[in-house]
């Protein structure tokens, strides 16, 4: 689900020019990028290019000092030119579009990707005026959990009008602006239009503005093929620079989507998208580098977070008016009235509340998600399933150049198949996947994730193969097998909470693989009876084995509780903190839901997640707080319906802190406020064991020996702070 969540959020801006758009960016692009990166086994491969993961900005906003401005009248683009992409995943090929130019004033591009079960499909057609801005568009097609796409702009006479899975519309406008589709993956548009403008800056509706700089400037030569190619950085759509290449006439030649799809221009081939990455990647470093810079305060002296309500989640307490000791990075001691030496810093915190650093155990990270993964607290994160080189260049980054949440690795297999997950590392044989899960154990992975097209004959025998490894095996479901089953067969965790009720509603002969372990849920799961005895046999069962679940509950209901033009319950209550356009992608559905009758069975199927999740903790079923969504946002979000289903406060703030940390074995160490831990700690305004909605009311975050203010990461990233 990551990766359509990453693709959706694409178009965020705010109703002012965004930060970046009052500096300039600059770039030291003097050498090629050089970092190490770790290969993964080799395996059948599925392209003569193999699978390298390279990470592209997305999502966190600032800016950098002048550079090179896009200049008035760049734009080489002309009648009848016509533009071919192919999009490749970790698997090989997911997709390919083509832009054609008709006229200088008319451009379409027809999309298609596919990844997984997502199957995402565009039509698109543009008219535009003498600036290149849209006059009319039209946009069809569907999207990847089958929702139908239809998107229509004009401007006319003064008046601007659209319809949208968003919002519908009009207001006049004498002069037109630039309109930002909700469900487009076109940018040459809007790319030529920029470069029209005199400083490369355009006023975009319904809000925002957005930005384009060029940066750098190389060659590339494929079969005897010479092209020259620039690199820019497109600031106001995202809430970081989207980098992009362009050719010498200004049509879009290649980008990274965050390391999980790479897009470049037909018959280049991904040995020129490789050469160029390593150029793209050291700009986005200096960017996150400088932003980061910028935004951490180092303690080199002792610091007492004096008078705070300290949260004992250990021994389940509430220690009041206790001071807490902070000292090379560890907690040094807790207690009331601690004195310290003259270089020490004291911080009065009453009427505070100090809870552990939180944990997030079902993340796919990029190297952007540090800024909105520390201002919500969450200090350390188990990454479920990434691409190795990813996962080798993060791990790198976040340990020593940018900030980011500690990190704890699990490797990702799948079978070859139509519907496999096309990242991490793809297997046709047994034998393949214990090569696979040697170079995960090799490489200080902590546990094994499969997926879907897992052979579920492989299972039995692999998991021993797993544990003589040292390593925890956990995954979906594999599709013709049931979770009874895989409990059997050596699972030590499930993913996702609707494995549980596919347990039930689907059997060993249903192709989980498809959409079908969705929309099974939303149309059955509230049909479920969680106190027939099969039920409650099979939770039994799992808390028997300790079986830890992976829930992302708000995941699921945002699957399930989507509609267009009304805003996702799981983010309305903070809905006003974020960027408008990225509000806007939180006002369509994700599941195409057809009717009446469909609607409340999807409805009374989210309240079915409520209750199992009720059910798991109050049978002793250990329970992990994952998200596999919006970093930061969703995890806190997570936590709060696990105390709106019934589970008792102290006990949500223990299974996001110590019981995640026991998953991988770092207890002795972290997840709770304790002398001798390391110091992640979150001071919170508020009480979260009164109400746990108050976790977004962090004025502190200290990780080890660093120091992160909330207020000025959200400010950073174009989030409206929660506290002062």
């Amino acid at each position: 689900m990551y990766f359509y969540t990453l693709l959706s959020a694409r178009w965020c801006g705010r109703n002012e020019r965004p930060l970046t758009a009052r500096f300039r960016i600059r770039s030291i692009l003097q050498k090629p990028f050089d970092s190490s990166t770790v290969k993964g086994p080799t395996m059948r491969p599925l392209n003569s290019h193999g699978a390298a993961g390279l990470l592209l900005a997305f999502g966190l906003a600032i800016a950098f000092p002048q550079y090179v401005m896009a200049q008035a009248g760049q734009s080489q683009i002309t009648a009848g030119d016509t533009v071919e992409i192919d999009y490749y995943n970790d698997k090989g090929l997911a997709g390919h579009q083509q832009v054609t130019w008709m006229r200088s004033n008319q451009v379409s591009s027809s999309f298609k990707l596919a990844w997984n079960n997502r199957r995402w499909e565009l039509e698109e057609q543009y008219t535009l005026d003498k600036n290149g801005y849209p006059v009319k568009i039209q946009i069809s097609g569907t999207a990847p959990f089958g929702d139908s796409i239809e998107e229509q702009f004009e401007w006319n006479d003064g008046n601007a009008s659209w319809q949208s899975r968003a919002q519908d519309d009009q207001i006049r406008l004498p002069q037109n602006q630039f309109y930002v589709p909700v469900d487009t993956f076109v940018m040459t548009v809007l790319i030529n239009a920029l470069l029209q403008d005199s400083d490369g800056t355009i006023d975009t509706l319904p809000s925002g503005s957005v930005h384009l700089e060029k940066l750098h400037t190389t060659s590339v030569n494929h079969k005897g093929t010479t092209a020259s190619v620039s690199l820019y950085a497109l600031t106001g759509l995202d809430l970081t620079p989207t980098f992009i290449w362009l050719d010498g006439k200004n049509h879009f030649f290649a980008w990274n989507i965050s390391g999980w799809m790479k897009g470049i221009r037909s018959g280049w081939g991904l040995e020129t998208f490789e050469q160029l990455d390593n150029i793209t990647q050291k700009a986005e470093l200096e960017y996150y580098q400088s932003l980061s810079a910028r935004l951490t305060n180092t303690l080199n002296q002792p610091l007492v977070l004096a008078h705070a309500r300290v949260l004992d989640v250990e021994n389940r307490r509430v220690l009041d008016d206790h001071d807490v000791l902070v000292e090379d990075g560890k907690i040094v001691q807790i207690g009331q009235g601690i004195q310290v030496g003259e270089g020490a810093q004291v911080i009065d915190v009453k009427g505070k509340t100090l809870i552990p650093g939180l944990w997030d155990m079902h993340a796919h990270l990029s190297k952007d998600q540090g800024f909105s993964y520390l201002a919500a607290g969450v200090t350390s994160v188990r990454d479920i399933g990434n691409s190795p080189d990813n996962m080798a260049q993060i791990e790198t980054l976040f340990g020593h150049q940018i900030l980011g949440p500690r990190i704890y690795k699990a490797g990702f297999i799948d079978k070859q198949s139509d519907y496999s997950a096309g990242t991490g590392i793809t297997v046709e044989t047994l034998d393949e996947a214990k090569e696979a899960v040697d170079w995960y154990a090799d490489n200080g992975y902590l546990q094994i994730k499969t997926y879907s097209s897992m052979d579920p004959a492989w299972m039995k025998e692999l998991a021993g193969h797993v544990h003589a490894r040292g390593l925890r095996l956990s995954g979906h479901i594999p599709a013709f097998m049931t979770a009874d089953q895989a409990v059997d067969a050596g699972f030590d965790e499930i993913q996702h909470i609707n494995m549980l009720f596919l347990n039930f509603l689907a059997d060993d002969k249903v192709d989980t693989r498809k959409r079908l372990r969705f929309s099974l849920i939303g149309d059955r799961a509230h049909e479920l009876d969680l106190q027939s005895p099969s039920v409650q046999a099979f939770v039994e069962k799992l808390a028997q084995n300790g079986i830890e679940v992976d829930l992302t509950v708000s995941t699921f209901r945002t699957l399930l509780l989507t509609r267009n033009k009304a805003i996702d319950p799981e983010y309305a209550d903070i809905a006003d903190h974020l960027p408008a356009n990225l509000v806007r992608q939180f006002m369509k559905a994700t599941m195409n839901v057809e009717d009446d009758a469909m609607d409340s069975n999807y409805r009374q199927s989210a309240e079915a997640l409520m209750a199992m999740t009720k059910l798991l903790f109050d049978k002793g079923v250990p329970i992990l707080p994952g998200t596999d969504y919006f970093s930061g946002f969703t995890l806190i979000r997570e936590l709060e319906l696990y105390a709106m289903a019934g589970i008792p406060p102290m006990e949500v703030l223990r299974i996001g802190t110590l019981n995640s940390a026991s998953v991988v074995g770092a207890a002795q160490s972290s997840g709770s406020i304790a002398e001798g831990k390391v110091a992640d700690l979150v001071l919170i305004d508020g009480n979260p064991l009164e109400n746990m909605a108050d976790l977004r009311k962090a004025t502190l975050v200290i990780q080890g020996d660093k120091l992160y203010y909330p207020s000025q990461l959200h400010q950073s990233i174009g989030v409206k702070p929660f506290v002062d």
